[in-house]
């Protein structure tokens, strides 16, 4: 093991392809459902939201789909991203482990969300398309959607979450500033958004209420699209830049991870770190990969695996997915980009079939592992990397109790400069643990009920390893 804390690669060494796991998985998710007629969807049925070359994407069981090259060129503004070794909060630790982590903050949007939204405007751009429509939730999918936009001379409209567009403003002047829209959702502009407020005039809003906006504006404009930042398999895909990066740092650093980490909300950023670890672990490494979820928001540690919409007025196919039912509406938690009601179909399949493990924790430990990452490596972390950075201190912790070396990766998806007002409220006592909404989880499940239910779930998976 060297004495090094930092791993870079040269541009020239940049993943030139996206890896496709479903390649590897020993069963591949069920297919999404048309919302009216209860059948598979076919490329016709996304043809309205989404271009061709992402629709073929989406359905595709190729191991290595080739990374265009204007995509590369924008990629090489920021990747590829350095791998560190955090010596520092190893010593603070006092734990033989040795932590890594893959550090995707540099990039202009400070998170991993541009991996995919430059990929996602270049292929709307070459398709014709004029505009795009999204949601965002913390706002760092609609901060980089807006770079990506800006690169290709599409314009943009954001639907941000409300409790989020109110707790973040630098986050919408960002969008703003690469020339984006913002709204906050749910608003007056959609038939979608009118229908929550009439029913809940002072909703926080919810990333399931934010899609549904974005869609109907797609849907109802023909030169408009529909972008995604997470949950799609496409989507998942172009974030396989981070751990193909990160195996090849890992290398560099004479060491193979014991265990892999990263936060999760849909599974973009988790799928992003570990999807090239689940090939390792096909083909025979022994590696455990655990995805870390909010307690208020535990999809996959206390939802159920079922047919649901991926937005709260029903507009988007059935997915197979772990989740706490489409009208679920979360506490508002500062870490907005995991306040989602369900879990990629990859994700929600990998951890079906025990590939992947699930740990859910509170905020407030998530923000006391922040500070003391902060304080130990420097980087103030986003909110929603608190969550990998908390379990990755509980893994080093339980290395240290067994006095066992233990090699932990995880991915720091993106730094909190943005969020410095929830580090206010943490210094200042005013957060609080939002527990799960129990009774709200009991209300939104009832209303998938009657909906499909998939095959093959035989219960729940062995691998929850803490909440």
């Amino acid at each position: 093991m060297s004495e090094e804390i930092m791993y870079t690669l040269k541009t020239s060494e940049m993943p030139k392809q996206w890896y496709n796991v479903l390649a590897d998985m020993p069963n591949v998710p069920q297919p999404p459902l048309h919302p009216g007629t209860g059948q598979p969807i076919g490329p016709q049925d996304l043809a309205p939201l989404f271009p061709m070359a992402l629709i073929e994407q989406e359905v595709s069981a190729e191991r290595w789909i080739d990374i265009p090259q204007e995509v590369l060129d924008i990629y090489a503004l920021w990747r590829p991203s350095p791998l560190h070794r955090a010596r520092r909060l190893e010593k603070v630790l006092g734990t033989p482990a040795k932590i890594f982590y893959k550090y995707e903050g540099g990039s202009p949007a400070g998170s991993h969300k541009p991996n995919t939204a430059v990929a996602q405007a270049y292929y709307n751009k070459k398709a014709g398309i004029k505009k795009i429509a999204t949601e965002t939730g913390a706002g760092q999918w609609g901060s980089a959607m807006s770079l990506a936009c800006n690169m290709f001379g599409l314009e943009l409209l954001v639907y941000m979450v409300k409790v989020s567009y109110e707790q973040k403003p630098y986050r919408r002047s960002m969008i703003q500033t690469w020339g984006g829209k913002v709204i906050a959702s749910p608003s007056n502009t959609t038939n979608a958004g009118r229908k929550i407020l009439e029913k809940y005039p002072n909703s926080t809003g919810s990333l399931g209420i934010a899609i549904s906006e974005a869609v109907e504006v797609a849907a109802t404009n023909a030169d408009t699209n529909y972008a995604l930042g997470s949950v799609l398999n496409h989507v998942l895909l172009h974030q396989t830049v981070i751990g193909l990066e990160a195996q090849k740092q890992m290398q560099m650093a004479g060491a193979y991870p014991d265990v892999v980490i990263g936060c999760c909300g849909g599974g973009s950023n988790f799928g992003g770190i570990a999807h090239p670890y689940v090939a390792d672990k096909a083909h025979g490494k022994k590696v455990r990969i655990v995805s870390v979820e909010p307690a208020s928001c535990p999809s996959l540690t206390k939802g159920i695996y079922a047919y649901d919409f991926g937005d709260t007025a029903q507009l988007t196919p059935l997915i197979p997915s772990f989740t706490l039912g489409h009208d679920f509406v979360p506490p508002g938690i500062h870490a907005g980009g995991l306040r989602y009601h369900s879990v990629a179909p990859i994700t929600s399949q990998l951890y079906l079939d025990d590939v992947i493990e699930a740990a859910s924790y509170p905020q407030l430990e998530c923000f006391e592992a922040a500070v003391t990452f902060a304080r130990s490596e420097g980087i103030i972390p986003a909110p929603e990397s608190s969550h990998a950075i908390r379990h990755a201190i509980v893994e080093a912790r339980n290395a240290k109790e067994e006095g066992k070396e233990r090699v932990i990766l995880f991915n720091l998806s993106g730094h909190g400069h943005f969020d410095m007002g929830a580090y206010d409220n943490y210094f200042a006592g005013k957060l609080i643990d939002d527990s799960m909404d129990e009774a709200g989880i009991e209300r939104a499940l009832k209303a998938i009920e009657p909906l499909p239910k998939p095959k093959g779930y035989t219960g729940r998976p062995k691998g929850v390893v803490a909440v």
